[in-house]
């Protein structure tokens, strides 16, 4: 029992210890939280202090922003009246203005009113000093106002007429001698610029041997080997006793030049028989048709024109075997074509189609000797079946007047093309023939009655005849011009065209003493 007993003292004793210390515990936290309770109502009171504070400031703030904009907006309350009075002052002025140019115009209407009433009636007595007087010169004239007028009217008439005569003389006179001088000047620097060197050329006739030995061979066993040639080229070669060289005869440049060719390759090969001969001749015609069109292409591109058919190409290279009084036609052809280009670029015409004109304006003279007629109709011809524009067309059929010449272009193709023929060293010709066509032209103007005097001028290019004028009037001066054109036609070969120029001179002589 004791056992229990202190058992249950020591429980008891640990309750009541238990409780007193929950008790002691309980009081000190209370203190704690009546201690935290205190700092926060004091920190409470510092903020609401601090925030009281900074309201004041703010209403202090507020109060000083409202004094400063209610003083702002006086001031400009006082501007706004200042300008208000300003420009209501401004106004009265204006009006006063107003009112004293109105005044103004009052009285100067008036006075302009009085003084239309004093021009009507100086005006009135203008008129009828007016009338006075025409009845007066009526009177003295012995005709009617109608008839002195239609006196002046006519004398003014005729006065005008002699001075617009004179005028339109005076401008055309100008007008030529500026034209002369703009020509002149185009033409002269269209020759500079070309300024091609030219030297005379022929056809190829002589053909050098490398020994006289040769020419046995050429002409084989009883000619065989000749005939052979001549029958395959369609030349003549004639074989004499010229040392080392053989002559080469035949119409066609073309054929000469295969025949040269051939010959050059027989040559050198060294084997001369008939069938050699053809097959060399087959290859000479193939190399010289290849470089027909290799100059025809260089031609066409050293001149700048382009998209020419193929078959114009290949005229165009035949005339690199052509010529004309000593004159290849295709380096002529190009002269041409620049010529008529530079005068074309300088007056405003078609450039593009003076160059094209002037290079095919003798492509006629590539087939002439195949086909009847004059070379320019055949080239016209020629080249419109080949799509050349109309008017490159007409300027080549028209470079010797066989169409009477329409356009600028065709024009410039004729001056051009006498430029490149008439140049000293461009074409030559023998001095007696030159003298005997000159003679023959003057014998020619000279054989027509009422002929003074003929000069054979520009190389031949032109005959000027004088006539009698009374014998001779406009119209039959006329006629003889078209009648010794047809008589040179008829009777003379010559390059190019022969201008005949009938001049009928009429004078009046008279003295004032």
């Amino acid at each position: 029992m004791s056992v229990y007993v202190v058992l249950l003292l020591v429980v008891v004793a640990a309750v009541a210890g238990g409780g007193v210390a929950y008790v002691v515990a309980r009081g000190s936290f209370r203190r704690q939280q009546l201690a935290q309770l205190g700092e926060i109502e004091a920190r409470a009171q510092q903020r609401l202090a601090e925030v009281e504070n900074i309201a004041k400031e703010r209403v202090l703030e507020a109060k000083e922003e409202a004094v400063r904009i209610r003083a702002a907006a006086e001031e400009e309350t006082r501007e706004a009246r200042v300008q208000v009075q300003q420009t209501q002052r401004r106004l009265h002025q204006k009006e006063e203005n107003l009112d004293r140019r109105s005044d103004e115009l009052a009285r100067r209407e008036q006075g302009i009113g009085e003084r239309e009433r004093a021009l009507e009636q100086i005006k009135a007595q203008l008129e009828e000093a007016a009338q006075r007087q025409l009845k007066e010169l009526e009177r003295v004239a012995a005709m009617s106002r109608q008839e002195a007028q239609g006196i002046l009217l006519s004398q003014v008439e005729k006065d005008l007429r002699n001075e617009i005569a004179r005028r339109v003389k005076d401008a055309d006179q100008a007008a030529r001698d500026e034209s002369e001088r703009r020509a002149r000047a185009i033409v002269t620097e269209a020759i500079q610029r070309i300024a091609a060197d030219q030297t005379a050329e022929t056809s190829v006739s002589v053909l050098p041997l490398p020994n006289d030995e040769i020419k046995g061979r050429i002409i084989g066993r009883e000619g065989r080997n000749i005939r052979a040639l001549q029958q395959a080229t369609g030349i003549d070669l004639i074989i004499d006793d010229t040392p080392e060289a053989i002559v080469i005869s035949g119409f066609d440049p073309v054929r000469r030049e295969v025949a040269k060719t051939a010959l050059n390759k027989l040559i050198v090969d060294g084997r001369i028989h008939p069938a050699r001969i053809e097959e060399t001749v087959a290859k000479a015609r193939q190399e010289v048709a290849q470089r027909i069109k290799d100059e025809g292409e260089a031609a066409a591109l050293d001149v700048g024109v382009q998209g020419l058919h193929p078959e114009i190409i290949r005229h165009l290279g035949v005339l690199r075997f052509r010529t004309s009084y000593g004159q290849q036609v295709l380096s002529h052809s190009k002269e041409v074509a620049y010529l008529a280009a530079a005068m074309a670029g300088e007056i405003g015409a078609d450039v593009r189609v003076a160059k094209m004109a002037g290079l095919l304006h003798d492509i006629g003279k590539a087939i002439d000797h195949e086909v009847e007629g004059s070379h320019a109709v055949i080239g016209a011809d020629l080249i419109q079946r080949f799509g050349v524009p109309a008017e490159v067309v007409h300027a080549v059929r028209a470079h010797h007047y066989d169409e009477e010449p329409s356009t600028i272009e065709a024009n410039l193709l004729i001056a051009a093309d006498a430029i490149s023929a008439a140049r000293p060293g461009a074409r030559r010709e023998t001095l007696d023939a030159y003298i005997r066509r000159l003679e023959k032209l003057e014998q020619i103007a000279n054989s027509f009655p009422g002929v003074l005097q003929s000069y054979a001028i520009q190389a031949g290019r032109e005959v000027r005849i004088l006539v009698r004028p009374e014998q001779i009037d406009d119209a039959s001066a006329q006629l003889m011009a078209r009648e010794i054109a047809k008589r040179i036609e008829s009777e003379l070969s010559y390059p190019g065209q022969i201008r005949v120029t009938v001049v009928r001179e009429t004078r009046a002589t008279e003295y004032a003493r």
